[in-house]
């Protein structure tokens, strides 16, 4: 069996409506390699040295920051989306992250929006993390489909220096998770693991209780050698209780390092 070099990380928000501080708890209690940090509204992801607190008492570094792009982030670190990446940025630097993931902008923001493939450049030649720009999705209703991400909610119709994968938003958007990892090639840098039955909504399945090709896609990786960070970033708000939530996590940890392995010694093309 080839292993790669690629870590598993849990996304804080994948313990949601449960805390930053339990993510780390967890993660460590489970065996992750570290943890994605979610930067939203709970007051300790905004932190940088509460942030550093709780990976030193855990032993649980922090991988990655996930700049607050949602509709509920509006307000946090500013209004300004380029100040809200300049501070995913230097938490991360100061975190010791790889990584800043960041959604494309949303359509209505027309100036961020304009601007955000020579931003995004601008601000990966500045330093050594690296922007990894995710896939989304269209909005759907019924039998209607919003284009609420600009220029595209298909980040591979741009040229950006690196991608975040997420399987859950091609679930949604009913494309080809392995076609579009394809398109994004050597600069995949990240991937968001997750599943989901093509519903409109985002739906942070655990692994394998989907239809994307969660375990190809870990398959295929191994082969290539790859070296980023996957991260487990699913959705536990059904859980019934902590062991339950802890349950979901443990399995989908096991998921990840049974499929992220090659067959082996020698990495295909």
């Amino acid at each position: 069996m080839r292993i790669p070099d690629a870590k598993v990380a849990l996304s804080t928000a994948s313990v949601y409506p449960e805390s930053t501080a339990t993510a780390f708890e967890i993660a460590a209690r489970l065996g992750y390699d570290g943890v994605e940090v979610m930067v939203w509204t709970d007051p300790v992801s905004q932190d940088i040295e509460a942030l550093r607190r709780l990976s030193d008492y855990h032993q649980v570094p922090v991988l990655a920051v996930h700049a607050p792009c949602l509709l509920i982030t509006q307000r946090v670190w500013s209004t300004d989306p380029w100040v809200k990446l300049q501070r995913a940025r230097a938490a991360a630097e100061k975190l010791g992250a790889s990584t800043v993931v960041v959604h494309p902008p949303f359509r209505w923001q027309r100036g961020y929006a304009r601007d955000f493939v020579r931003g995004i450049w601008r601000m990966a030649e500045e330093t050594d993390v690296r922007f990894a720009v995710e896939n989304m999705y269209p909005w759907r209703y019924r039998d209607r489909e919003m284009l609420a991400y600009a220029p595209d909610w298909d980040v591979t119709k741009d040229d950006y220096r690196h991608f975040t994968v997420d399987l859950s938003h091609t679930s949604t958007a009913r494309t080809d998770a392995l076609a579009m990892i394809d398109r994004m090639g050597d600069r995949l840098a990240h991937i968001h693991l997750a599943d989901g039955n093509g519903s409109a909504k985002d739906e942070h399945l655990v692994p394998g209780r989907g239809k994307q090709p969660c375990a190809e896609v870990l398959e295929r990786l191994a082969t290539r050698g790859f070296d980023g960070h996957v991260v487990i970033e699913v959705n536990t708000r059904r859980a019934m209780s902590t062991a339950e939530r802890e349950a979901d996590l443990a399995e989908a940890l096991a998921f990840t390092r049974l499929h992220l392995a090659s067959p082996t010694g020698v990495p295909r093309p």
